[in-house]
């Protein structure tokens, strides 16, 4: 009498795992565009492993020699990044919310503003920070290079606070606590 046991269903991290195989063959240019997206689709609608295995069947083995560089690859990347992000950031000037009462500072490069840049990448008047009854909000005022808080264009107003980077144009600043 022999047991036959039903597959094994498939996880999303089974579907994961097999999309980024399917990628990583489709960018070695071992299956094209369209074989890449109809396979895609079949992994999603796929319910167990052993229609994900039949997926890759007639593919190559991925070495693992190549897997084991570009993870490796990646790891210095990412490392690297994370040493330049960690080596300047003490190295930006510091910019201090102001401690007085006024509720709005205007930055630029016009006379005109509270906070004057002279680089060229900022506008005559660029943004604003605002204090509202909790904390103060950062505003960019239609500027053509864009105001930036740790990276991220604004698109609206966002909360700025001490350790935050703040980008005017290309004037980078690292924002600390009211003096």
């Amino acid at each position: 009498m022999s047991s036959s046991h039903p597959p094994v269903r498939a996880s999303d991290g089974d579907r994961d795992r097999a999309i980024n195989e399917l990628r990583d063959h489709a960018l070695d240019g071992q299956i094209s565009h369209d074989t890449f997206l109809g396979r895609v689709d079949r992994a999603l609608r796929a319910r167990n492993r052993g229609e994900l295995t039949d997926l890759m069947s007639d593919l190559p083995p991925r070495g693992r020699w190549r897997r084991r560089l570009t993870d490796a690859v990646a790891s210095v990347s990412d490392l690297t990044t994370r040493i330049e992000t960690a080596w300047r950031r003490p190295r930006l000037p510091r910019l201090a919310l102001p401690g007085d009462n006024r509720t709005r500072y205007v930055v630029g490069r016009g006379s005109e503003c509270d906070l004057i840049l002279s680089d060229l990448t900022v506008s005559r008047v660029h943004a604003e920070l605002r204090r509202d009854s909790e904390a103060w909000l950062l505003v960019d005022l239609g500027s053509l290079n864009g105001t930036r808080l740790n990276g991220w264009r604004l698109v609206g107003p966002a909360r700025v606070h001490a350790g935050d980077e703040i980008c005017f144009g290309e004037c980078a600043f690292l924002v600390c606590a009211p003096q």
